[in-house]
């Protein structure tokens, strides 16, 4: 199926390529997301038209994913979790909790963002977790875990 991208999609292509896509990819993610188009005479003149509105927009979705990404230059996430003797936690720290804290700690940040190809963290230490702001924009977060005082 060929259809027109509307912004830049990773693996994919960037705005305004025109690719040959599985049709399930296009009907159940791409075009419902808006993310693309089909590429049709009809919607390959109606995207040249709002190709420069395009193109600002994603510019601007750009700079702000760099704007956001200098705030974190620097930072470094503290987490207390309860372990064991020898560092190991009663269970683990994810996505939500990594985004949960970041939040509270005054950085806008979604679950969806944080990447932890690695899986959850299960120990106390020094991590590093990667945070996808934008297509073109990865941040690495440090991030402490601390044992909880037991008490």
């Amino acid at each position: 199926m060929d259809i027109i991208l509307l912004e830049k999609v990773a693996n994919l292509g960037s705005l305004g390529d025109r690719v040959s896509v599985r049709s399930g990819y296009a009907r159940n993610f791409l075009l419902p997301q808006g993310k693309a188009t089909l590429a049709t005479a009809a919607n390959v003149a109606r995207f040249e038209a709002r190709r420069a509105d395009l193109e600002k927009a994603a510019a601007d979705l750009l700079g702000a994913a760099q704007t956001r990404a200098a705030s974190f230059d620097g930072f470094k996430l503290t987490l207390t979790a309860k372990a064991g003797n020898e560092g190991k936690l009663f269970g683990s720290i994810g996505t939500g909790d990594i985004a949960d804290a970041a939040t509270a700690a005054g950085k806008l940040l979604e679950r969806a963002e944080v990447r932890m190809p690695n899986g959850p963290l299960r120990s106390v230490g020094e991590h590093v977790v990667s945070v996808h702001l934008h297509a073109d924009v990865d941040v690495d977060l440090a991030l402490v875990i601390v044992a909880e005082e037991q008490g």
